[in-house]
């Protein structure tokens, strides 16, 4: 979501957020993201829940390119404009949706940089030139582009935005250039098994309406001299509680076994119905990385549990679990750092 200026015909697009005068000394003051560089963000609603998730790029002293979650966009937008325009309506700042204006290809892979470096050859791709959360433009493959190194399979990406009408031009070099390594596109399906082991999440998916970030784990990055909308809410009593529902994994004890999306979780199968719900499966998936079927789950108290045996009632059987970090692959970052 950017402001956009005036553009030369055949120039980039170029997304940001602008802030000039008094507002850019104000996000000078307050923001220490380094042009180049990008961060992954959590949005709040005022009453500190997860509203959406994304990253934010710094293109400039002024110019910021925001992404978000695929059907949150339209909301975020609305979000960001009621601050905007009701709350601060003394910064300069514009807001624009721009993703009718870009194409974006992730290249995905541990050849990555070998393919992009055949169409990008001034680009430097080394991690330290280039490394992880950062932003770069760059001509590639003949066009002006954008470039991020942002993953969300969990593998070393570049995410590479071009015009919309440029977009076929990408697509077709990268698959002709990456043909010798075996390049293929991947799908949905395989982008969330990747991205499930290594627990990222999906907001609205492996988040509900009652969902923290202190919930998901995320406390890392709320800093406590940093104000943002939901602080307060995220202060009171109830949010502080240690029976809070939490995101973790599980692995059913049978590695075979597929636990449906939804599936409850409980911590003894044979107690009188109705039972007592301690969570449920958000994401489950069979991995081949793994070899085996795994899960995500919002549970109760959930890292408190980690080591313990739950169980999922379906019907007919019951499934045991054991309960897990949320990270099943690569922890340190080895794949996704190429």
């Amino acid at each position: 979501f950017t402001g956009q200026r005036a553009r030369q015909p055949g120039e980039l697009p170029v997304p940001v957020v602008d802030g000039v005068s008094s507002a850019v000394r104000h996000a000078e003051s307050l923001v220490a993201l380094k042009p180049g560089r990008a961060r992954y963000g959590v949005m709040c609603r005022l009453d500190g829940m997860v509203f959406d998730d994304g990253v934010v790029m710094r293109l400039g002293p002024t110019r910021f390119f925001v992404t978000t979650s695929t059907s949150h966009a339209a909301a975020v937008l609305e979000w960001m404009e009621e601050w905007r325009q009701t709350e601060w309506p003394e910064l300069r700042v514009w807001v624009t949706s721009v993703t009718e204006q870009w194409s974006t290809v992730a290249l995905v892979g541990p050849h990555a940089r070998k393919v992009l470096g055949g169409l990008a050859p001034t680009l430097p791709l080394d991690p330290a030139s280039f490394p992880f959360l950062s932003i770069r433009t760059a001509t590639v493959a003949g066009l002006p582009a954008q470039v991020a190194r942002v993953s969300f399979s969990g593998e070393l990406a570049f995410e590479i935005s071009v015009a919309w009408d440029r977009g076929l031009e990408l697509w077709n070099a990268l698959m002709t250039a990456g043909a010798p390594m075996g390049i293929t596109p991947y799908g949905l399906e395989t982008l969330s098994v990747l991205r499930a082991e290594k627990g990222y999440l999906i907001v609205g998916q492996d988040t509900d309406s009652t969902t923290t970030p202190q919930d998901l784990g995320l406390n890392w990055m709320i800093g406590a001299e940093k104000d943002f909308i939901g602080k307060r809410s995220q202060a009171r009593r109830d949010m502080l509680r240690s029976d809070r529902k939490q995101l973790v994994g599980v692995l059913p004890v049978d590695p075979n076994a597929l636990l449906p999306e939804g599936a409850q979780l409980v911590a003894d199968p044979d107690q009188p119905i109705p039972m007592a719900m301690l969570g449920h499966v958000t994401t489950s998936h069979r991995s081949e990385a793994l070899g085996r079927t795994f899960s995500l789950a919002l549970v109760r108290a959930g890292r408190d549990r980690i080591g313990q045996t739950l169980y999922a009632p379906l019907g007919d059987r019951v499934v045991a679990v054991t309960v897990v970090d949320s990270v099943f692959y690569d922890p340190k970052g080895a794949r996704r750092d190429g």
